[in-house]
């Protein structure tokens, strides 16, 4: 019987994340839904030490600056907008009303991700969009453009060949301080509509090439097809959240799947089976906490977490 549909075919990697590596990802928002699982499943992980980051040469420069690890954020980092602090380099969710509280935020997190990035064995980059936002005073390219004024920008997409050496000249940097890196590139599935359809999909072709070109010249690298499964193994507007932007949960999900298949061994995954089941035991709400039955059932999740080496 016909499927109706193109099922994607399993994706092999080669190497694998386990429990025992630390986890840096960056990127855009899809970065956030693969980094929470991972989160749940209790690897060491880090998701957006700069917050959201859509763009190839705000992500690397985040990392660079991670790697150089001696930034201090001060005053002339950031700016004032309708009584907000904000950096061009951060998302908005370290804006304060207070600058001290903004540049507090900004140099912790720094601190805290320069420290991880030491001792990163899996990094993973989810790129969203090849069109970006630069300042009109110093040409600079910003990570978020905070809902400024359009007279502030110019815009422009990059091209493969740019994209392609500032991912190179990123990923070098990182193995040369770290041989035992490994990287996972994506592009991310999420719709960047705001300009466009067609220009969406032009700049989503940009960053698939530039990761191919990547892929082909760091062998440390390997392109997970996020994007792919969703556009042509799904393929239909039921996959997307309401907004007909993002992937809706069941979407994440069957991409969080190939995930797990391509990166986990099967002793990872059947730790991962294990966690998921205490997780959902944990969460499930007790008509009456204050009883020696239900602290008995936590001690018994504490003690299965502890045969799984947690």
């Amino acid at each position: 019987m016909n499927s109706f549909r193109t099922i994607f075919p399993g994706v092999t990697s080669p190497f694998q994340i386990s429990h025992q590596d630390r986890i840096l990802l960056s990127g855009s928002c899809f970065t956030e839904h693969i980094g929470s699982r991972l989160k749940n499943l209790r690897f060491h992980t880090l998701i957006n030490p700069f917050g959201v980051i859509y763009n190839p040469v705000s992500i690397s420069g985040s990392l660079a600056q991670l790697l150089e690890g001696n930034v201090v954020y001060t005053r002339d980092s950031i700016f004032e907008n309708q009584g907000v602090w904000r950096s061009w380099e951060h998302h908005s969710q370290f804006a304060r009303p207070d600058p001290d509280e903004t540049l507090a935020g900004m140099n912790d997190a720094f601190r805290e991700s320069s420290l991880f990035l030491k001792e990163t064995t899996r990094l993973m980059i989810t790129l969203g969009t090849a069109d970006v936002f630069f300042l009109h005073e110093n040409g600079k390219i910003v990570a978020n453009n905070h809902k400024m004024p359009d007279r502030f920008f110019g815009t422009q997409r990059l091209s493969v060949d740019f994209v392609t050496e500032t991912l190179i000249s990123c990923l070098s940097n990182l193995l040369e301080n770290n041989p035992g890196m490994r990287f996972i590139l994506t592009v991310s599935p999420v719709r960047h509509l705001r300009t466009g359809m067609v220009e969406n999909q032009r700049s989503k072709a940009v960053l698939c090439l530039a990761c191919e070109a990547v892929c082909r010249h760091i062998p440390e690298a390997h392109y997970f097809p996020a994007y792919e499964i969703l556009l042509d193994d799904l393929r239909d507007y039921r996959f997307y959240a309401a907004d007909m932007i993002h992937p809706s949960d069941v979407a994440v999900a069957y991409i969080w799947d190939y995930f797990s298949l391509t990166y986990f061994s099967e002793s990872t995954r059947k730790i991962n089976t294990a966690l998921e089941k205490i997780n959902a035991a944990l969460h499930h709400r007790p008509f009456n906490p204050d009883t020696e039955q239900y602290r008995a059932f936590l001690a018994a999740q504490e003690e299965a977490l502890r045969k799984l080496g947690f």
